[in-house]
């Protein structure tokens, strides 16, 4: 009988089990953007028409349930003390978390790093039937973008319209942008959050950064 070589996800590597230990913890520490460079000159804040900056390591869950039944918009609710935006791309927020429409069935909670694992209890107890709540913390980061020319970089990036006639605050939409995806959010006069993927924020970041560059581009502290 042949021999099969079998892949190994976790391969045992020369050095002790602290070293690897140490080496996880690393990684886990490192938010996506952590290595992120910046290949266009900044400016400061105060003379920046954009401002770019990361929320990471926050909590993110993806809700997935029958809207239609009220017995899961009361347990969400229950569990979340928010109303469950129904309403196609609206969002709902509270002092320490914002859900937002993603589908017919399906949110996106985001809520402070290290609540995600009591709010996922929270809702798989409040919740039966046919419904998902999955942990997708690792997986995405939030980039915050805002200042006067904030909306330009937008209209730049995505086929949307940003108007604020067409995107109050409040608003949420997961569109392409940049030849990518992002969920885009409307949460002040000039200020937007993007839900991006793990996997292509260092891309979406230098786009961001020569989007902004003809306004002046500063880091947001």
């Amino acid at each position: 009988m042949s021999e099969f070589a079998v892949f190994d996800p976790h391969p045992v590597r020369a050095g002790s089990a602290e070293d690897s230990a140490d080496s996880l913890d690393a990684a886990r520490s490192r938010s996506p953007l952590h290595d992120a460079a910046s290949p266009v000159s900044l400016t400061t804040q105060e003379r920046a028409g954009v401002l770019l900056g990361e929320r990471a390591f926050l909590g993110h869950l993806v809700i997935r349930g029958n809207a239609e039944d009220p017995g899961f918009v009361r347990g969400v609710e229950e569990a979340l003390g928010l109303e469950l935006p129904v309403t196609p791309m609206t969002s709902a927020v509270s002092e320490t978390a914002r859900i937002h429409w993603r589908s017919p069935d399906e949110w996106l909670l985001i809520v402070p790093g290290g609540e995600e694992y009591r709010q996922e209890m929270a809702l798989r107890y409040a919740l039966s039937g046919h419904v998902a709540v999955v942990d997708v913390s690792g997986g995405q980061t939030v980039v915050t973008l805002s200042g006067q020319h904030a909306r330009e970089v937008l209209m730049k990036s995505a086929p949307v319209d940003v108007h604020p006639r067409a995107f109050p605050v409040g608003r949420s939409v997961t569109t392409c942008f940049a030849r990518a995806q992002a969920m885009i959010s409307r949460v002040g006069e000039e200020q937007w959050e993007l839900v991006i993927r793990r996997s292509y924020a260092d891309y979406l970041w230098q786009w961001l950064l020569d989007a902004g560059q003809e306004y002046g581009v500063a880091l947001q502290s």
